[in-house]
């Protein structure tokens, strides 16, 4: 098994692929500019990434997947998390690509460390990266240049404030594009709907429940070989629903189903739907159905 480098700061990892740094907590790559070759590595990184391909340069490695992506393609990585690259297998010396890195502890106590949680996309994995058309590309290239531009400027009280607003401007276009992405692969998002559906059909009638509790949204991601985030966002864009809502409704319909027919008891009803006490079945089906199940079923 490779070995995992830990970087953990921006110096770290410019040091590593021989760039400038040009601020402790961020920076803008531009590996055409580096002076060192790394062919092969993996690394656990201490701060947020944005990289943006613009030619072939070998495999990106995410975790534990390889994945060669387009020009013009984003990918996005939060701290944490296990990335690298292998250029063992590419006659490319040298790659045109653009990055950005920044700290966390650049945005905290800024409104961009309040909200990072919203860019969910630093948490999909490689192959649900952001596929750009020329026109996006531009504009993502320009944010990355502004950033560039504010970090070669001489430091004053407005630098820290104008860098993280170019950043959030960043990740706001990155964040309208994914949605773009989304409506464009609207068909395979549909398929994608409909064996959520199935896969949430099957799991209570094959009685998973009973074992396994109730269904997570990262159960039925990993089903559908996509990230909980990317799964989450898609869902919530083709439904209007946040995955657990979607999944929270489908119970409380089965619930509806059971109640009526008479047969059980609600703490029955409540153990097969994957709950661990029926209080909490109870509260649920209340705040759903504006009613506790005894008084759902005394009214129908």
């Amino acid at each position: 098994m490779d070995e995992i480098t830990k970087i953990e700061t921006i110096d770290q990892y410019d040091q590593l692929f021989g760039l400038e740094t040009l601020h402790p907590l961020v920076n803008v790559v531009e590996f055409a500019k580096s002076t060192r070759t790394v062919e092969h590595i993996r690394m656990n990184i201490g701060f947020y990434c944005l990289f943006l391909k613009e030619a072939n340069c070998g495999d990106l490695r995410y975790g534990r997947k390889y994945y060669d992506y387009q020009e013009g393609t984003v990918v996005c990585m939060a701290p944490g998390q296990v990335t690298g690259v292998d250029k063992r297998n590419t006659t490319t010396p040298r790659t045109n690509s653009i990055g950005i890195l920044f700290h966390p502890d650049l945005i905290r106590g800024t409104s961009l460390g309040q909200t990072i949680k919203n860019y969910t996309f630093f948490s999909y994995e490689v192959n649900e990266a952001l596929h750009l058309s020329d026109q996006e590309k531009e504009i993502v290239t320009d944010c990355i240049h502004k950033i560039k531009l504010e970090l070669e400027h001489p430091i004053d009280k407005h630098s820290k404030q104008l860098i993280v607003r170019n950043i959030e401007l960043l990740l706001d276009y990155c964040m309208r594009f994914y949605e773009r992405q989304f409506i464009t692969r609207n068909q395979e998002n549909k398929d994608i709907i409909v064996k959520f559906e199935q896969l949430l059909d099957e799991y209570f009638l094959n009685q998973h429940a009973l074992t396994e509790g109730l269904p997570s949204v990262k159960y039925f991601a990993d089903k559908a070989c996509l990230s909980p985030n990317y799964f989450g966002d898609l869902i919530k864009k083709e439904t209007g629903k946040t995955a657990q809502e979607y999944i929270q409704c489908r119970i409380i319909e089965l619930a509806k189903e059971r109640i009526l027919e008479g047969n059980q008891t609600v703490s029955q009803i409540a153990y097969e739907l994957g709950f661990q006490y029926p209080q909490h079945f109870s509260r649920l089906f209340k705040k759903h159905v504006g009613c506790t199940p005894n008084e759902y079923k005394q009214n129908n």
